[in-house]
């Protein structure tokens, strides 16, 4: 066991990169190429302020990407905990003195770009949890002591988003936790009580939400109450994507790029935009790089020795197949919109950071595949 693990810290630049997932590789880069056509077609066909920012955003974290994954992932191992305080301590800042927007106060200014803590977390929170239960053996995974640390871990940051107020980002952040809790062992019956005792809490929870929040629930159940409205964005999203039809209208032929029917159109649903332009094939073929992306990030944590590196790809492929549903289907209307961005595609840089970073550790797992942590 020593001689393999020590092997695998002596591989030369050249093994690490023949260990490398070009697969994985090659489905992040026709992302990036995708969401940065996309962003130009948000500008109108013009190479504008969203668009210099998302590829030079794109660029900056790809090569960063590239870069970490051939850091040991021991490395990883060992400071997630310390990753997961740093982001703790963002939200933090974040709640008491970060930057408000649109009601809002989520940023932190760290002068070369506005973070958003709440989406480091989603990664963080996947890392804390796989290095906490890495050594932890199935009969002690659900006593009492585990249990209390694990809520407590997934609780603080989830409070802290929610007071933002951020209430989207913080039931996925809930959700990235509660799938590598679910993969770590816990028992189902914890999972029933916590779904029960929800169901139960749910009146009290509902008149605490914000007078926006609420109006989001009832907008998702009909539209046409607010057409003009609260009901505005999701209505335009869903003709646009129907408009787009079998083939779409065209790259640069959308109407929601040229006549702004869809406010926002560069974030959250940058999908509705793409789905207009490249019709019912183009959705399916995001729809294939995203489900081949997903597959190979699990493949590479069920082909790794250490089961760190096994429970974090579970895990952060779990939650890149649950952000994508969830973008998607807030964009068709089948959600209410949370705020949930879609991975590569949407603008903004605290979500493609995150999920870079949560690649890079993917790629460090593939690359040290032989490795065992003790």
């Amino acid at each position: 066991m020593f001689q393999q693990s020590s092997y695998s810290e002596q591989y030369t630049f050249f093994q690490k990169l023949k260990s490398f997932d070009f697969i994985l590789f090659i489905c992040i880069f026709i992302l990036g190429c995708v969401s940065n056509l996309s962003m130009y077609s948000t500008d109108g066909g013009e190479f504008l302020y969203h668009t210099k920012s998302h590829l030079v955003r794109f660029a900056i974290f790809f090569t960063m990407m590239i870069f970490l994954s051939f850091i040991n992932l021991k490395f990883w191992h060992k400071t997630a905990y310390l990753f997961y305080a740093i982001v703790l301590a963002f939200l933090i800042w974040a709640s008491l003195y970060g930057i408000t927007a649109s009601g809002s106060q989520r940023w932190v200014n760290l002068y070369f770009i506005n973070l958003q803590p709440s989406e480091l977390m989603k990664i963080s929170i996947i890392l804390c949890f796989a290095r906490y239960f890495h050594r932890e053996q199935i009969t002690s995974v659900n006593n009492f002591k585990n249990i209390i640390l694990s809520m407590a871990i997934l609780i603080m940051p989830v409070l802290l988003v929610v007071s933002q107020p951020d209430l989207g980002t913080a039931i996925l952040i809930g959700i990235s936790g509660i799938v590598v809790l679910w993969l770590a062992g816990i028992n189902v019956k914890y999972f029933i009580y916590s779904s029960l005792a929800l169901i139960v809490s749910l009146p009290f929870v509902i008149s605490l939400l914000k007078p926006y929040q609420k109006l989001r629930i009832l907008t998702f159940f009909n539209p046409d109450r607010d057409p003009l409205g609260a009901g505005y964005q999701i209505i335009q999203s869903k003709i646009a994507i129907g408009s787009g039809g079998l083939a779409g209208k065209g790259f640069l032929k959308g109407t929601q790029s040229y006549l702004d029917f869809l406010p926002e159109k560069h974030t959250d649903f940058i999908f509705t935009l793409f789905s207009e332009e490249q019709g019912f094939v183009g959705s399916i073929f995001l729809l294939i790089i995203y489900a081949v992306l997903i597959f190979r990030i699990i493949k590479i944590g069920s082909i790794s020795r250490s089961y760190f590196g096994r429970l974090f790809c579970y895990g952060f492929g779990s939650a890149i197949f649950v952000f994508v549903t969830v973008n998607m289907s807030m964009v068709l209307g089948l959600l209410p919109i949370v705020g949930s961005p879609l991975p590569i595609m949407s603008y903004g840089g605290s979500s493609m950071l995150a999920t870079m970073i949560g690649l890079s550790i993917v790629m460090s797992t593939k690359i040290h595949s032989k490795q065992i942590i003790n």
